[in-house]
């Protein structure tokens, strides 16, 4: 195989500000390069987290994006590994991002041999956060 390594995803948003806030702030991706007016759209973004990246875009203009979903085809969500869950969902909390996914009554709950919580960018976009490899 020639792959090397996953380089970007794409995510659509007509919440273009909460999720570019959303990424930078709460996620702590940094901005790489805004572009406004960009092939009929207010903006398409780079935005980098390690060697990973999102290209954020708004829609073209005239578009309606449909609201995303769980039982859509394809991408169903992006996880991201720390050290340490519990005090990963306390830092969001306290910098008052609230949109987790509850689960069972639980917002933290145990899979397999560790530990994650899910939490909902603007877009609807589902954030996975885990402390184990598998």
């Amino acid at each position: 195989m020639t792959i090397k390594v996953i380089h970007h995803v794409c995510i659509q948003t007509e919440k273009y500000k909460e999720s570019l806030e959303f990424y930078t702030k709460i996620l702590g991706f940094q901005l790489v390069q805004e572009t406004a007016n960009f092939h009929n759209r207010d903006f398409n973004t780079w935005l980098k987290l390690g060697e990973f990246m999102i290209e954020l875009q708004t829609s073209k203009k005239g578009d309606r994006l449909n609201n995303w979903s769980s039982l859509n085809e394809g991408l169903v969500h992006m996880c991201f590994l720390v050290d340490n869950v519990e005090e990963e969902f306390h830092r969001i909390k306290k910098l008052g991002y609230t949109n987790f996914k509850i689960k069972n009554g639980q917002e933290i709950y145990k899979v397999e041999d560790g530990y994650l919580f899910k939490i909902k960018a603007p877009e609807g976009t589902e954030i996975e956060i885990r402390d184990m490899l598998i």
